[in-house]
């Protein structure tokens, strides 16, 4: 039973795949059908003329078309064909297409049925020969069109590993900066106040459980992102006291809303460790989403120290930690449309903002 439902199944999904095939090779198979008809017209100078050996052409290669690709996918579905069976099945369907498509032209033109009009049973072996070398240039065609499909598939696959590589060996860099400061600090702490540094250390495993479901993962959500953003600022507060301020604005509606892992922190961390930090009095760290025209735009802004140079920029040649990483991984996830831009904020400190276009809601995290 379980063999027999296996065999339904399979036969049933390649009945599907016959009509988009069929559409797939419609077109070469009217240009197949155009050059025969010209070959038979002019140089084989068969026929009352080009628009009858037309009519003629394209009954019998459409006929030949459909016989072929239907027995190829009944047979072997998407797989590749056994080739001594498909020229077996080329050797029958190729005589036997010529004769239904004549039987179908001589009804379009209101004639007796006929699987030879007079001018072909005169030339009935070049017509044959004919036929066999546009079936097997069509089947030729079709097959590597097959193959360079399989092809492009594989190194579609292969160029999605090499990028998640690519961004599992970035994160590894992202990562370990702020850890090796907090440790430092623990490390100052533990002899001198050791209620703040157990504060920090109950700060820091929570960072860690935020850090440990995202940061390994090819995805996340604006949601999980700023769980992550906010633990790490709880963390920071710890270490800087009143000297620092923070304020997360995430609308409801974006919450799920699907994003690469480990964007927002490098920013928020660049803000403290290059703005704020340095700043005797400190400041304020403002993490904000927005949509514009169909854009994400993920903004960190700070009241700190504020860039060296007197112009926005969006160069490799900064040093801000994790930035260029960052580009890396926009690049190579979002593509030309992603940027990461740097500018003054007003009256003081830095803007930093990435723009992507919208990521499309997965259902299952809308439920």
């Amino acid at each position: 039973m379980t063999t027999n439902a296996t065999t339904t199944s399979n036969t049933i999904s390649r009945l599907h795949l016959i009509a988009p095939e069929l559409l797939r090779s419609l077109l070469p198979t009217m240009i197949i059908n155009l050059l025969c008809a010209l070959v038979v017209t002019y140089l084989m100078r068969i026929g009352a003329g080009f628009a009858e050996n037309l009519i003629f052409s394209i009954c019998i290669g459409t006929t030949a078309m459909v016989l072929i690709d239907c027995g190829r996918i009944l047979l072997w579905g998407k797989d590749e064909p056994n080739k001594p069976g498909f020229l077996l099945m080329l050797v029958i369907f190729a005589p036997l297409s010529f004769f239904i498509g004549n039987l179908i032209a001589n009804f379009a033109l209101g004639r007796p049925a006929s699987i030879f009009t007079p001018n072909q049973a005169h030339n009935a072996i070049g017509i044959i020969v004919l036929i066999l070398l546009a079936c097997v240039g069509a089947t030729l065609f079709y097959w590597n069109r097959e193959k360079m499909a399989a092809l492009q598939a594989r190194n579609v696959i292969i160029e999605k590993q090499a990028v998640q590589a690519q961004l599992q060996m970035l994160q590894a860099q992202i990562e370990p900066h702020m850890l090796f400061n907090t440790l430092a600090t623990l490390q100052t702490l533990i002899s001198s106040e050791p209620l703040r540094a157990q504060h920090m250390l109950d700060q820091l495993i929570h960072y860690l459980r935020a850090t440990l479901s995202t940061s390994r993962s090819a995805q996340t959500t604006l949601g999980q992102e700023f769980e992550l953003t906010k633990a790490y600022l709880g963390l920071m507060s710890l270490r800087m006291g009143l000297r620092l301020s923070y304020n997360l604005h995430l609308p409801e509606e974006l919450q799920c809303t699907p994003i690469a892992p480990m964007l927002l922190q490098p920013l928020v961390e660049n803000a403290i460790r290059h703005g704020l930090e340095p700043k005797v009095e400190g400041g304020d760290c403002t993490v904000r989403v927005s949509v514009h025209q169909d854009m994400l735009v993920l903004s960190v802004f700070d009241s700190g120290m504020g860039l060296n140079t007197s112009t926005s920029y969006n160069k490799p040649a900064s040093t801000h930690l994790g930035l260029e990483n960052i580009r890396a991984r926009l690049d190579a996830l979002y593509g030309p449309l992603a940027e990461l831009t740097l500018t003054h904020h007003i009256p003081e400190g830095t803007v930093a903002q990435i723009t992507i276009p919208m990521p499309a809601l997965d259902p299952q995290q809308t439920r």
